[in-house]
């Protein structure tokens, strides 16, 4: 692995290394991290570009005792490694391997877990004050990314962390980028504190020359005399300062020695101190650095090329969307779209080019997003809300409040819904139908396949009322089955017959279609039904099976509690069906990390399990 990397086993090894090392140490860690992360896939160019930081605060720091809080976490690969996790990492985001993110569980050495953003300062704020109430003395260092700082949630943690005069360390790690480049007022601010410090140097190396000739001394007394009337203007880190916390740098995120002397600075400073650290995304790497957005998140690929080691056989549902997307608004030109530093991500790239005056990246922010969205439906425009299922989690209280409390007409594209796969608890997007379908007039749809997803836009944007389309993850399937149109609260019937009716919602068609066949095949008599909506529930269509089935089946890829199954389980309840109903869905339990292939089989969400769940319980009732 290397000369210095081998050396560390345990949590504090890195302090056996001699200073003037760790260069040799970071060059080490970032060809370990780059081969590893080839064959496992993983957030690699965030890491890539936090190895010195790294380094440097955990040569500072004491582990576990000092606390480490990661903003997001996908960061924390280099902490990982130097808390004697490095011969684990082959295991990096696989099925009972180590997790992409910071775990609890993994090691003492993360003290919090972490996936989404703007959460880090809002935790250290909450270690810090729980230290000091109960007497102890330990160091409490958040780490937040530039891009975290379009999110509000960071604002209102130094709001109260400033006036609480506790010793608290907040890293700014700055490298011009959440997923996609950064945008907004706090991207600009900290653009021109990078532009400002550069200047101070230049002015002080133009003074330096000047005053060493007769006439450049008279100029350079000049420039001295200005510099109390432009200080506001270029003095890094006002913006902290205004708001009661200290302020060090900006500092090369990439010199060792510089960080150490700031890391130590800090840790003698009394309240709440800002290090503002500038790094580089996906550092010593060059096609990391040239593509950063790429390698954020990323498949195994080759070290040699950069190129990925096994391409998709297909457009993925993200795709499907963002070319759909363009040609509707070709003809409609009322149609906006919004993203929450996802335009990559949620497909949007094309439209953001085609139609740059109806783009809007409003930054880590989706909150925002959604109350925006409002905004603009009230002004006469159609809104399309791209965000993951995960992170729409943040906007809930906005959706109710601000959407669909005045029925506004905003479509919300939600993508990542379902098993996600190696990134975790912290990502799975299997909660969306259970909390959406606790919202009165909307309308929530989960498309069998990629026609049914462009007949879901077209429908909503022909619907006078709020509209969420939840879609999964990876390559986008057909299932050959020439689809009715999509119309308001109705579900597909696919198949009529007796016995057994099973109702798919969404991404699981696939493998319920094919689990149906099977049973009509060995002489079952199957009702195969795509319920498309899960909210509202069709409830004539149920009113329509039950007199005629024994059993009835649901099958989704969300969480049961709350789920599309519990509510026509509820339903059938309530009006009296004496037949045995079947809920096949995710237990109401956090869904670790693996790939979607590796849960969907333990989780009994295969064509195989769904299947076997069915015909176990038809053969029951045969007997009885």
């Amino acid at each position: 692995m290397g000369i210095y990397l081998d050396k560390i086993k345990e949590p504090n090894d890195i302090k056996k290394i001699p200073k003037e090392n760790y260069p040799e140490l970071c060059s080490e860690i970032r060809q370990f991290l780059i081969k590893n992360v080839s064959e496992t896939g993983g957030h690699l160019a965030s890491n890539l570009g936090a190895v010195e930081l790294t380094v440097a605060l955990h040569a500072c720091l004491n582990f576990p005792e000092d606390k480490l809080i990661w903003d997001v976490g996908h960061q924390s690969y280099v902490h990982k490694i130097l808390t004697g996790r490095k011969e684990q990492m082959g295991t990096l985001r696989t099925h009972g391997g180590l997790s992409g993110f910071p775990k609890e569980e993994e090691s003492d050495c993360d003290a919090f877990n972490t996936g989404h953003s703007t959460t880090s300062i809002s935790v250290a704020a909450g270690y810090a004050k729980g230290r000091d109430i109960l007497g102890k003395d330990y160091r409490v260092v958040a780490v937040i990314g530039d891009g975290s700082f379009s999110g509000g949630m960071a604002y209102e943690a130094i709001n109260n962390l400033a006036p609480s005069k506790t010793n608290c360390i907040v890293i700014l790690n700055d490298n011009e980028m959440s997923i996609s480049k950064n945008v907004g007022g706090m991207a600009s601010y900290l653009e021109n504190i990078r532009t400002s410090s550069k200047y101070i140097d230049f002015k002080g190396d133009v003074e330096s020359v000047l005053s060493k000739t007769r006439v450049g001394s008279k100029f350079a007394d000049t420039l001295k005399k200005t510099k109390n009337a432009v200080r506001d203007l270029i003095t890094p880190g006002e913006f902290f300062k205004d708001m009661g916390l200290g302020y060090f740098g900006p500092i090369d995120g990439h010199n060792i020695h510089d960080l150490c002397q700031a890391i130590e600075a800090a840790k003698t400073y009394r309240g709440c101190v800002v290090v503002h650290v500038i790094t580089k995304k996906g550092k010593g790497y060059c096609f990391a650095e040239k593509n950063p957005s790429k390698f954020h998140g990323v498949e195994p690929f080759c070290r040699k090329t950069g190129e990925l080691r096994s391409q998709s056989s297909g457009e993925s549902y993200t795709q499907v969307f963002g070319k759909h997307i363009v040609e509707l608004a070709k003809s409609n030109d009322r149609i906006v779209a919004i993203t929450a530093a996802m335009k990559s991500g949620t497909g949007l790239s094309d439209f953001s080019k085609e139609f740059p005056d109806r783009f809007f990246d409003v930054g880590i922010a989706e909150e925002h997003a959604v109350t925006f969205a409002g905004g603009l439906a009230a002004a006469g425009l159609v809104p399309f809300v791209c965000i993951y299922s995960t992170f729409l989690q943040r906007s809930y209280d906005q959706i109710i409040h601000d959407v669909c409390l005045t029925g506004k007409k905003v479509v919300f594209m939600i993508d990542r819904a379902g098993i996600v796969g190696n990134d975790g608890t912290t990502h799975q997007g299997v909660y969306d139908m259970a909390f959406l379908s606790t919202i009165p007039g909307l309308y929530v749809i989960s498309p069998k396949d990629r026609e049914e997803l462009i007949a879901a836009m077209d429908f909503a944007l022909g619907f006078d009322g709020p509209v969420a389309i939840r879609y999964p993850r990876g390559t986008a399937y057909s299932s050959g089955i020439s689809s009715e149109p999509v119309k308001a609260g109705k579900a597909e019937i696919i198949s009529l017959h007796k016995e057994v009716c099973v109702l798919s919602v969404g991404s699981v068609f696939k493998e319920t279609a094919e689990a149906c066949m099977r049973l009509e095949n060995e002489d079952y008599h199957v009702s195969f039904i795509n319920a498309r909506f899960s909210s509202p529930l069709d409830t004539e269509m149920i009113d329509r099976i039950m007199p005629y089935h024994k059993v009835i089946v649901t099958v989704e890829e969300g969480v049961k509690s709350g789920g599309f199954g519990e509510h026509v389980g509820a339903y059938l309840l309530e009006n009296g069906y004496k037949g045995r109903f079947i809920n096949i869905s995710l237990p109401n339990a956090y869904i670790e990390h693996g790939s979607q292939s590796v849960l969907r089989e333990k989780y009994g969400l295969t064509a195989d399990k769904i299947y076997d769940t069915i015909l176990e319980n038809i053969r029951d009732l045969s007997e009885d």
